[in-house]
């Protein structure tokens, strides 16, 4: 069952000739985003210990993502590529990050959705990663983090149904998938996830 919405803004093909002209630099920001990603889901376990429902979906979630800094960071050790010494700030996140609420119940609603916006926009350009991977090994490994991206994508909605009534969940979440294009449209490319 779909959960998750689709984005509202495509990504631009200068984002892929961006990756591409430096994919070094690329698998350093993907390993700092599956670090991330594996902390934030740990995160929440962390600040919401009373909401059991979804305990058992993040403790997966940030395992998954921890196995995939593992892949990454076994691509990068095969290509010589070391991690940054400081993870640079996501100019992405920041941005989508400086439009939550601050009342607490509608900050944990969107918290929860943006990890599913940031997921669903993962999907997408982990698929447009595969289908530009001359690479075999690469283009399965991105088609399958493509695949598992879009999974996380309806996780997080599922928790959000888990705590609030349906119509508030997709309203909030098409609000925010407004926002996401706007904020995609508006950043330069980098060779970054995001």
């Amino acid at each position: 069952m779909k959960l998750s919405i689709d984005l509202k803004v495509a990504t631009k093909p200068g984002w892929i000739k961006a990756v591409l002209a430096d994919f070094d630099a690329f698998l350093m920001d993907h390993a700092d985003c599956e670090r991330k990603a594996s902390s934030s889901a740990m995160s929440f376990i962390a600040k919401y210990p009373n909401r059991t429902e979804m305990i058992p979906e993040l403790i997966e979630t940030a395992v998954e993502e921890l196995e995939h800094f593992q892949e990454v960071y076994k691509l990068m050790e095969q290509r010589g590529v070391q991690l940054a010494h400081k993870m640079p700030e996501d100019p992405y996140i920041k941005q989508l990050m400086k439009n939550m609420k601050s009342n607490v119940e509608e900050r944990f609603l969107d918290r929860l959705l943006i990890a599913s916006v940031v997921e669903t926009r993962g999907a997408e350009r982990f698929k447009i990663v595969a289908e530009h991977m001359e690479n075999l090994e690469l283009q399965k490994f991105y088609k399958m983090l493509w695949i598992s991206e879009a999974k996380h994508g309806h996780i997080f909605v599922k928790m959000a149904l888990n705590y609030f009534p349906e119509e508030e969940v997709y309203e909030r979440l098409h609000w925010w998938m407004d926002k996401e294009g706007e904020i995609v449209d508006n950043l330069p490319f980098r060779s970054a996830l995001h």
